[in-house]
């Protein structure tokens, strides 16, 4: 099966999981967080997961609890990142945002309610008895990634750091957290549920550190091009820092450097490396570049 339908299968899992998750009763909190979350984007940090454990044999009952955790996860964070007093964004993914679809209020809430239910669904997942430590495990990871030392700590780098004060190296700090950490963390989760050995773990975990700078830099491209089509201000990131010519030659870079992780995996991670060479521009973005 080509890696492009074995991801589309994925993704249908996935979609199934999250809608079950999110079908608990229909309280305005709930519709809320179903309205964040469904229909949702391409899934990336899931499908990692699943692709990554797969690599190594695991089962996708095993997977999938950790696999719609993350989404979970991503999705509260967007929820809060455009609020007000965040990003203040008015849509996400073609609608209104959370807080101006259902005001502020049930936003924050519907954002604390994804970021919880993320755990129980983690807590929750039955495993064999055998896999009970990979659990705790992965857990931790996914805990860390969207921590102080993650996501949360590259919210407040990006709140705090001052246009002056942008450097290279401390906007790739902020991307390593804010967005690379829970991406890295679903590639190595799904390497720790598969029982990878050391040495294919630290291979995926490379790999999952530099698709998710990747991935950052890929956005802040395409955000770049849409601001200054709509002539709108340019905010600071890694364009604005270096330079679209620079941050696309980045990009391409960290793609060819991940793949290059996977060396030693042969076909079996064929799937990682199709997610990793999707962030590189298609012919017709490099064209209306």
């Amino acid at each position: 099966m080509r890696a492009e339908d074995s991801l589309a299968a994925k993704k249908r899992w996935i979609e199934r999981d999250l809608q079950r998750a999110l079908s608990r009763d229909d309280s305005p909190l709930f519709r809320v967080m179903r309205y964040a979350v469904l229909p949702g984007g391409k899934r990336f940090r899931p499908l990692l997961l699943l692709s990554s454990g797969s690599c190594f044999s695991a089962a996708p009952r095993l997977l999938l609890p950790f696999a719609c955790a993350i989404e979970l996860i991503h999705n509260y964070s967007l929820v809060h990142d455009d609020l007000p007093s965040m990003d203040n964004d008015d849509f996400r993914r073609g609608k209104p945002t959370c807080h101006r679809a259902f005001g502020e209020d049930l936003a924050i809430l519907a954002g604390d309610g994804l970021l919880t239910l993320a755990f129980e669904v983690m807590a929750g997942a039955g495993v064999p008895a055998n896999a009970l430590e990979r659990k705790q495990e992965a857990i931790r990871t996914i805990s860390r990634s969207a921590g102080v030392d993650g996501l949360i700590g590259g919210q407040v780098l990006d709140i705090t750091l001052k246009p002056k004060r942008l450097t290279r190296p401390k906007i790739e700090e902020l991307i390593r957290k804010k967005t690379g950490a829970l991406i890295a963390a679903a590639a190595e989760v799904g390497a720790i549920l598969g029982r990878a050995r050391p040495a294919e773990r630290c291979a995926v975990l490379d790999y999952g550190k530099k698709v998710g700078l990747a991935f950052q830099v890929k956005d802040d491209i395409v955000d770049s091009r849409r601001k200054k089509n709509a002539g709108l201000p340019e905010r600071p990131d890694y364009v604005a820092l270096v330079g679209e010519e620079r941050a696309g030659q980045r990009l391409e870079a960290l793609v060819r450097s991940a793949v290059r992780s996977l060396e030693g995996f042969s076909s079996r991670a064929d799937e990682l490396r199709y997610l990793a060479e999707s962030l590189l521009p298609a012919e017709e973005e490099v064209a209306d570049a």
